[in-house]
Order: structure tokens, then C-alpha cells, then sequence
């Protein structure tokens, strides 16, 4: 059995260069010996585990949807809106909702307090990306591509 402690855990943060976009998470799944660049199975785990937070007034990443991956999310405290093919709702503590292959998907904090949740996602080999707002798509080969015609950064056309 491999366990690991989450209260203990290091949290990593991120931001995009004009700061739209910020967040932190704790890779529980890494922690317990995933291997996220491995095309072994037994390494891969099925499954990926993130608590994720998002600090007040910000949106974790850009709009975006996969083309194999399920995500499920599962609001722990803090509230937010969630946008989606239908528009944006409303979410908060205890609230569980999935996106399945091809809906598109944004987290904003609109609180006053950390929005955290857990986040649980199936990671396929081969999963792609697409960027609604930039019209531009990330490959995994298995390693992470942003393309459109060319190589481009994660957040061209998003800021």
C-alpha cells in the first residue's frame, strides 16, 4: 500500500505571465508514485487526483475542453461559477460535477475565500486539448504540444 499525507504535502502555485490566470494544487496521484510522462500503465495510474485551489478573483486556466479525459470535481469550500457549453453556474461547498470528452470547461473564484476542490481525471494517452477562446489546440504525444500551425505558448490569444 503506498499512503501518503495531504495536509503535509507541498502545494505547487502557477500564474500566467499578465496573472489571468493563477492557481495552486496538490498532485496527490504524483505523491502516491504516478508517473504523468509514462506510457506504462502501472505507472500511469487510472487516474489522477489534484486538490486544487483557486484564490479569490482568479480563473485557474483558460476555457478549454479534452478530447478523451473525464474530470470529476468536487467543491471542498469556497464558491465559484463554472463555465461551460451552456453558459456559467453557480458552485459551492459539496457541489460534484463531471465534464465528459469534448464539453468545455473554466473555474473562476468570484469569493471572497480560496475556492478548493478535489479534482479527479482519467489522464488517456494521447489526450488533446481545445482552446475555444484562441482557436488553438494542445497535443499530447505523449509529451504536451500547443499547436495551430506552428509550435505556440499555452496562454498565446488567452491574455
Amino acid at each position: 500500500m503506498q499512503k501518503v499525507n495531504t495536509n503535509k504535502m507541498e502545494e505547487l502555485s502557477w500564474s500566467s505571465p499578465r496573472g489571468k490566470f493563477a492557481g495552486a494544487g496538490k498532485q496527490v496521484s504524483e505523491a502516491l508514485g504516478r508517473k504523468p510522462q509514462s506510457t506504462d500503465l502501472m505507472e500511469r495510474h487510472p487516474f489522477d487526483v489534484e486538490i486544487a485551489r483557486i484564490p479569490a478573483g482568479q480563473t485557474n486556466c483558460p476555457y478549454h475542453s479534452h478530447s478523451a479525459q473525464w474530470e470529476f470535481y468536487h467543491v471542498i469550500s469556497g464558491r465559484g461559477i463554472v463555465r461551460h457549453k451552456d453558459g456559467t453556474t453557480a458552485i459551492e461547498p459539496g457541489d460534484a460535477f463531471l465534464f465528459k470528452p469534448g464539453e468545455p470547461h473554466q473555474l473562476t473564484n468570484h469569493g471572497k475565500e480560496d475556492l478548493v476542490l478535489y479534482v479527479v481525471a482519467d489522464n488517456p494517452l494521447g489526450e488533446s486539448c481545445h482552446y475555444p477562446d484562441s482557436q488553438k489546440w494542445i497535443v499530447r504525444s505523449p509529451e504536451r504540444r500547443l499547436i495551430r500551425s506552428e509550435p505556440l505558448d499555452y496562454y498565446d490569444g488567452e491574455e
